[in-house]
């Protein structure tokens, strides 16, 4: 059964924050190989100007799991987990993601599509810290399998 198009514009707000921290950061670049002292040495990130050592770009794929997850947990939309797959994903940072920092996510439905008998969801999450200052905005595809 398509995916009912009038939830385009749909908004999720944030339910929970998040705490990164020093650890965090580095159990990340660790995941992906990289050994840059910005992620580990908080000397060198104030070095570099920074308030304390920063996450990698893609660090925020952790939190911005929880936009996929609202979207999949809202039984009114009806997804099916199980046939979903990961078609997109972008970033844009308003300024570096630093240990320390208390981040949320509010989740918005930009579009709903059918192509070629699969759903497609154009999702955008929008990180910010606590205080609303912006942090990061995220753009999915998610893709829906027909039957």
């Amino acid at each position: 059964m398509p995916l009912d198009p009038s939830f385009i514009g749909r908004t999720y707000p944030p339910t929970s924050s998040y705490e990164v921290s020093r650890e965090k950061i580095a159990e990340f670049a660790d995941a992906i190989g990289d050994g840059s002292a910005l992620y580990r040495d908080p000397a060198a990130a104030r070095a570099a100007g920074y308030p304390d050592v920063i996450a990698p770009p893609t660090f925020l794929t952790i939190i911005n799991l929880a936009s996929i997850n609202a979207i999949v947990a809202d039984p009114e939309l009806g997804l099916d987990y199980s046939r979903m797959v990961h078609g997109d994903q972008r970033f844009t940072h308003h300024r570096p993601v630093h240990a320390g920092d208390l981040l949320q996510l509010s989740t918005h439905i930009e579009d709903i599509f059918l192509r070629a008998g699969n759903d497609f969801l154009s999702v955008r999450a929008d990180i910010t810290s606590v205080d609303g200052e912006p942090v990061c905005t995220t753009h999915a595809q998610l893709v829906v399998r027909g039957e």
